[in-house]
């Protein structure tokens, strides 16, 4: 291990001692993690067995397992930008793939249940990708325009960072690092676009925890201290990242 990644380690460590040390439980929770792990497994529960699920923009990384599909005997049709991403996801998970733009896709309005993870960052439209989803219930998950990671990957161009981001943390090199537009993905905005369509938000889970600064620690902590005050001040706006459960009226 070279000289300056083990100063990274050291860095991020000591980012996780303090969190740990002097910060709620609220602002330790991954939201990524948190929607996989709980939001996620909870609804699912709730769903009627045979259900239709449409999975946005999961490519080779369906939310649904292979376990839990048979357990709900759910018909699951992934949809991506990359039919190939699709094709690479672990066998028997995906009954269905569709290689589509999200923003112009015409389903047959067939889903009893849309599940969108860390995508709509990703769409230039979010406006125009939520009627196309606007067809059944809804669970997703976003990183939120507000967040700073957020703010200077609108400002930097792409190049430098995927320089930045895969040099700094290479093991984001296969899942992160699309281009990023964060249209209209804050708490506020979602809640606004639901009603807008014809949903009611039954749930929203707002998380204060990304580790894009940890790599030096006193970025990290001026960054931590600005969220701790945000937080107070904005509560679910500031936010970096954020899930909802959407119901169809």
């Amino acid at each position: 291990m070279s000289i300056i990644r083990k100063l990274i380690h050291q860095q991020v460590a000591l980012s996780k001692y303090f969190d740990e040390m002097f910060l709620q439980k609220k602002f330790l929770i991954d939201g990524n993690q948190d929607y996989l792990k709980s939001f996620l497994p909870n609804r699912l529960d709730k769903i009627p067995v045979g259900s239709t699920v449409y999975d946005i923009g999961c490519g080779k990384n369906p939310a649904i397992s292979l376990e839990v599909k048979q357990k709900l005997q759910a018909n699951v049709i992934g949809i991506d930008l990359s039919e190939d991403e699709l094709l690479q996801a672990p066998r028997g998970t995906l009954d269905h793939c569709i290689g589509a733009d999200i923003c112009n896709f015409q389903g047959q309005e067939d889903g009893d249940l849309l599940l969108c993870q860390a995508l709509l960052e990703h769409v230039p439209d979010v406006e125009a990708a939520f009627v196309s989803c606007a067809k059944g219930g809804a669970l997703i998950f976003v990183p939120s325009r507000n967040a700073i990671f957020a703010r200077l990957n609108i400002l930097l161009p792409q190049r430098t960072k995927l320089f930045l981001l895969h040099g700094i943390f290479p093991n984001t090199r296969r899942d992160q690092g699309f281009p990023s537009f964060y249209n209209r993905c804050t708490p506020r905005d979602f809640r606004q676009l639901a009603a807008q369509y014809g949903f009611e938000v039954e749930e929203v889970r707002t998380y204060y925890k990304s580790s894009y600064f940890s790599f030096f620690f006193p970025l990290y902590l001026v960054w931590r201290l600005w969220i701790v005050l945000f937080e107070k001040v904005n509560s679910e706006q500031a936010a970096e990242t954020f899930c909802m459960a959407l119901r169809r009226i």
